[in-house]
């Protein structure tokens, strides 16, 4: 039988065969996935093929070829990855701006990681309904940047449920993933999208002790306008891996777009004369927080931004 991944806790699978039967599955032996050192052989949103047992419990045997997934570090094993979902279409970053805080360098992080697989990014900035003046105008200020770019922003309150429909546009017909931080109201707005499916909202635990190794959980849901969405806990880091030096200013659109001006073709947009993302960057063309978030990521400075993300927002309930 072939099914597709619902729900992932470690050892058991929640699979939906093709008649939209649901199965609990769990996997034989070790899945190697060729290319990919994964903390997590099979994730949500992965095709895959399984047996029934006598039990009525299935025992999947094959995992289909991605056509793309997203990922990020293991907690504790710096050298492997955990697919937080894969084949999905569109992936939605929720953002906020002090409740609890999204910085730059998180979404600068997320949307390389997202364009380096493969996946559309839409940014959505929630709780909108909450600004003062101030965080309006820090909000729209990002908006600008990023819409600039060519990224889709949405403004929503799931609350107040403002945006909700452009949102409901935007996931039609799609695999869905929302993600972000603890706190940024997840759980909240798949409740505001459909409110039949009445997740939990969490509160944000305070338990993070170094080199403890915190299981993540995924879970698909399928929504009555035509749209599954794939809910995620909340994300604390998110690191980038495996790219080369030469191909992190790829998955940077502006930087990408001006590549071919720069007079070396090796340029990596940091000492090199005649580089046209530093001109660009000089006429106030590209953001600086942008070229601040590139430069992190090419000098694997993954413990300034580690420190840069927390702080804030860890007491706030989503």
């Amino acid at each position: 039988m072939t099914g597709l991944v619902y729900k992932s806790t470690g050892s058991w699978y929640t699979v939906k065969a093709e008649d939209g039967t649901f199965y609990e599955c769990r996997i034989k032996g070790k899945f190697r996935i060729k290319g990919i050192k994964s903390t997590n052989p099979v994730a949500v949103g992965d095709v895959v093929d399984f047996k029934l047992e006598e039990s009525g419990n299935g025992v999947i045997n094959k995992i289909h070829e991605r056509k793309n997934y997203i990922i990020r570090k293991s907690v504790n094993l710096s050298k492997q990855v955990h697919i937080i979902a894969s084949n999905v279409d569109k992936l939605f970053l929720l953002v906020t701006i002090n409740n609890p805080t999204t910085t730059t360098s998180f979404i600068d992080r997320f949307l390389v990681t997202a364009e380096a697989y493969g996946i559309e990014a839409v940014i959505v900035f929630n709780k909108i309904d909450t600004l003062d003046r101030e965080a309006e105008d820090e909000q729209l200020y990002l908006q600008y940047i990023y819409s600039k770019i060519g990224y889709k922003c949405l403004r929503v309150s799931a609350t107040e449920n403002k945006g909700i429909e452009k949102l409901k546009e935007e996931m039609k017909d799609s695999i869905s993933i929302f993600s972000g931080h603890s706190g940024v109201g997840k759980s909240t707005l798949v409740n505001a999208l459909q409110p039949s499916l009445n997740l939990k909202t969490k509160e944000i635990s305070e338990q993070h002790s170094q080199g403890q190794h915190t299981t993540t959980f995924a879970e698909m849901f399928d929504l009555d306008f035509g749209a599954k969405i794939i809910d995620t806990p909340g994300i604390r880091g998110f690191g980038v891996v495996d790219m080369e030096p030469d191909e992190v200013g790829d998955y940077f659109p502006e930087f990408f777009a001006l590549k071919e001006e720069c007079k070396f073709n090796n340029c990596l947009h940091k000492e090199e004369p005649y580089c046209a993302v530093k001109d660009a960057l000089d006429a106030d063309e590209v953001a600086w927080s942008r070229y601040r978030s590139y430069i992190q990521i090419l000098e694997g400075d993954d413990e300034a931004y580690r420190t840069d993300i927390y702080g804030e927002g860890k007491n706030n309930e989503e």
